[in-house]
């Protein structure tokens, strides 16, 4: 396969500061997902509904860990558990919001490798995953452990 297509929807219903909206995919994963000012900016614990910079944080974490197991696999290393939390820094402080950066904290339990093969198949995950290319207007850092 040499080229496929991604996508999703959303709906926005009203103003910015007091609409809301709903996401949709067609996997079913996104299906009505609501988000809103209020639950992007209010509610940080998330359970109310969604917020672009955490589906983004999802992607990342997803897409990162899925490189870095083709990686260590074709290495000679396949993993046994990766685990990654993804974390996205937000600034408003000149005067609009961006990303300040993204965290990626890596907990891996790889049989047989040493540290520094471990951490360099996990630098090269971390630039080379299509999601943090796409995301490398924003600095990146990688917290890994293995244990």
């Amino acid at each position: 396969m040499a080229h496929f297509k991604r996508n999703a929807s959303a709906v926005w219903n009203g103003t910015g500061a007091e609409g809301s909206g709903e996401l949709n995919g067609p996997s079913g994963v996104l299906s009505g997902t609501p988000y809103s000012a209020a639950k992007r900016f209010q509610n940080e614990d998330g359970k109310a509904g969604t917020n672009p910079e955490e589906l983004i944080a999802a992607a990342h974490a997803g897409c990162y860990i899925m490189a870095l197991s083709f990686r260590l696999s074709g290495a000679g290393f396949p993993p046994t558990t990766l685990h990654c939390d993804a974390t996205i820094d937000m600034d408003n402080s000149s005067g609009g919001w961006a990303f300040e950066k993204i965290t990626l904290n890596l907990e891996a339990e790889v049989p047989g490798i040493d540290h520094a093969q471990f951490m360099e198949l996990a630098e090269a995950a971390k630039s080379g995953c299509p999601v943090s290319k796409a995301l490398s207007a924003v600095p990146i850092e990688l917290n890994a452990t293995l244990k």
